[in-house]
């Protein structure tokens, strides 16, 4: 019988660790909505770098236009609302298909 050696992962090579900037933004926009609330109330908001970077009524027009000057990165886009809905996630269609 022969022997298999079959090499064992360092520590955390499983498991990287997470990016977490985009929680980071959401956490800068609760932390700004007091005073968004006053200077933006009812408009979208993108936020990155924990700042206000870009504003206006529509959500993907917001998205765009922070994502046209910062690049394709985390960046938190959200209403400014005295209550804003809760974050949901949105998880990506797939379809598996078997072959016979």
């Amino acid at each position: 019988m022969n022997e298999i050696t079959i090499p064992v992962a360092a520590p955390g090579a499983m498991n990287p660790p997470r990016n977490d900037k985009w929680r980071d933004e959401q956490r800068a926009f609760y932390r700004l909505l007091g005073g968004l609330l006053a200077t933006h109330r009812g408009q979208c908001v993108a936020i990155h770098n924990g700042q206000v970077v870009a504003t206006g009524p529509d959500l993907v027009k917001v998205t765009l236009e922070a994502y046209a000057r910062h690049g394709r990165q985390p960046i938190y886009v959200d209403l400014v609302e005295e209550h804003p809905l809760p974050t949901i996630r949105l998880p990506h269609y797939r379809q598996v298909s078997v072959s016979k």
